[in-house]
């Protein structure tokens, strides 16, 4: 699959990216007013009178933290990672605790946690940053846990050709903790490893040892 191929993959039937804005400003391909009126329409639905004092800037609030939330989705994450600088080192490079914010599609409602990143290069090495980048870009869009996982692993597969990429994700749903089963301190733990990290049991352990060290 070419690269543009794989970058349609995170639009989500989008017809193309937009750069991502510096200034905070809304992708026009985000209706802030019709995010507004379907707002309104749930606060009827729900009982309640949007036009009341407390309710009247809602649907106007809600629509520009949807835009927040969902801003992942009008850009390419792949960016991130295709400035890459040559470099002999072969040892594990690995960033931990990236915290990030995310929506679970299931139910619009979020969840949050950390990321753990570590990759095993072959020549290629990347700004530390970029493994955050890559992780909020990911996120922000409406998603589930276990494909946020595998599509930062995968992603990093192909753009740094690594030996090998370990993604592991903790995280709290508030669509468990504040709904449903309502079960406050569960923590859902995703893995995705490749490449070396998923041949190798010496390789795996050590990439765990370093995430966890003395905690598990």
């Amino acid at each position: 699959m070419s690269n543009d191929s794989e970058s349609k993959e995170f639009m989500h039937g989008s017809l193309a990216f937009e750069e991502e804005d510096a200034s905070g400003a809304v992708p026009p391909s985000i209706d802030l007013p019709r995010i507004e009126r379907a707002i309104r329409e749930i606060l009827f639905a729900v009982g309640e009178d949007p036009d009341r004092e407390g309710l009247r800037d809602t649907p106007a609030r809600v629509a520009r933290m949807y835009a927040e939330l969902f801003s992942g989705l009008h850009v390419d994450p792949r960016e991130h990672v295709r400035k890459f600088f040559t470099e002999k080192y072969d040892e594990v490079v690995l960033v931990t605790d990236i915290s990030f914010e995310s929506m679970c599609e299931h139910h619009l409602m979020p969840f949050m946690g950390k990321a753990h990143i570590g990759y095993l290069p072959d020549g290629r090495v990347i700004g530390l940053s970029k493994l955050a980048r890559v992780v909020e870009g990911v996120a922000r869009r409406p998603q589930v846990q276990e494909r946020m996982t595998e599509q930062i692993a995968d992603l990093l597969v192909e753009e740094l050709r690594a030996k090998g990429v370990a993604v592991v994700i903790e995280a709290v749903h508030t669509c468990m903790t504040v709904r449903g089963v309502r079960k406050p301190g569960c923590v859902c733990v995703t893995s995705a490893m490749k490449g070396a990290f998923r041949t190798s049991p010496s390789t795996r352990a050590e990439i765990m040892t370093l995430i966890y060290g003395n905690r598990r």
